[in-house]
């Protein structure tokens, strides 16, 4: 599903990703956790073309998207990756239903077609009856919820999350964590998410530690600095 290899990027003298190689298999749903400056955030931007490596090769669903150019790596995030951010980053003079209908309005769909998605997407978050509401008149957990549907309308190979539960209060946190899991069994849905919240990190498949850019290695328990799950060390 998701490949990378040598993946190396710097910000000036500022070395951030030494080397980073990974594999994440279709429907895992994988955190990376680690302290702030470790490289987190900088992965999971190249893995979702956002930015490009400085060298190495990431590869999607079989697709190395390296050397794309920018014109054909906007076609493919539009198509093949959701983004979950810890502001929901809607936008304000939108109502929930239209939110979710921008992603496919740029992937070229009919108002029919992307309206339909919408629909059936919010019916599956509990949400049909704000459907007519703007963001300043949903929840935190509301527009959380809403930002995920968004990222799920183009049926994307992976949805990609940085703290997508760092501004939610307890209760909408667990629901939120739980949706993931709903929606890999749903829809065979993969996530990669960057998360400082243990609890959150202690539930995934799987889960990548990262510091000073690079993947920590815990002897045979740890290679690649992938843990299976946290209570094994």
């Amino acid at each position: 599903m998701i490949t990378t290899q040598g993946i190396k990027k710097s910000f000036g003298s500022l070395e951030v990703l030494k080397g980073i190689d990974l594999h994440i298999d279709k429907g895992e749903v994988v955190s990376i956790v680690g302290p702030s400056g470790a490289g987190k955030t900088t992965l999971l931007q190249i893995i979702g073309t956002l930015d490009r490596p400085d060298a190495g090769t990431v590869c999607i669903n079989g697709i190395d998207i390296s050397h794309m150019s920018n014109k054909k790596l906007a076609d493919f995030r539009n198509q093949h990756i959701g983004f979950v951010f810890q502001f929901h980053q809607l936008l304000p003079e939108f109502t929930a239903i239209e939110n979710i209908m921008i992603p496919a309005y740029i992937a070229g769909a009919s108002h029919r077609e992307a309206k339909k998605k919408a629909e059936e997407l919010l019916d599956f978050m509990g949400l049909t009856d704000r459907a007519g509401h703007k963001p300043n008149e949903l929840s935190g957990g509301e527009k959380q919820r809403v930002a995920v549907a968004r990222s799920l309308i183009n049926q994307p190979a992976v949805i990609l999350a940085d703290e997508p539960s760092g501004s939610l209060d307890s209760k909408n946190k667990e629901e939120l964590h739980q949706l993931f899991f709903d929606l890999r069994n749903q829809y065979g849905q993969t996530f990669v998410i960057v998360t400082h919240d243990e609890q959150l990190a202690g539930i995934t498949d799987r889960t990548i530690h990262m510091r000073d850019g690079q993947l920590e290695t815990l002897g045979e328990l740890g290679k690649l600095g992938i843990l299976d799950k946290p209570e094994e060390l």
